[in-house]
């Protein structure tokens, strides 16, 4: 099975940007989705958007969509999250998880995302 490493965080002021990426170990991304998803203090998680494994499709919240980028190159086995225009709101820590995948198309709702990352703390302050 895969093991997946979150890495990116950090705090940043409100409006600022960080990239996120998400490295998957024992197994060629390739043959993954990947969805990313966060979770606040006092809240549930909230799935952020996925990308499918050839990056054919991708899916947005709609909390996300315009400021959210999602990317990956799966010659270097990572996935990336680029987050713009960060607000307050966006504070959380966010996770990345794969699918193991046979289409060309992700849903960040599927059910089937199965292996996680630890995840990485995500703070917008002024």
């Amino acid at each position: 099975q895969p093991q997946l490493m979150e890495s990116g965080g950090g705090s940043v002021q409100p409006g600022g940007s960080l990239r996120l990426s998400c490295t998957i170990t024992g197994d060629t991304l390739r043959h993954y989705s990947i969805g990313w998803f966060r979770q606040a203090p006092g809240k549930e998680r909230e799935g952020v958007g996925c990308i499918s494994k050839d990056a054919l499709t991708t899916d947005y919240a709609d909390s996300v969509k315009g400021r959210f980028t999602f990317s990956r190159d799966n010659g270097k086995n990572t996935a990336f999250l680029e987050m713009n225009n960060l607000q307050p709101e966006d504070t959380a820590i966010y996770s990345c998880a794969a699918l193991l995948s046979f289409v060309s198309f992700c849903f960040i709702r599927d059910p089937n995302f199965r292996h996680w990352g630890q995840g990485t703390q995500v703070t917008v302050s002024s």
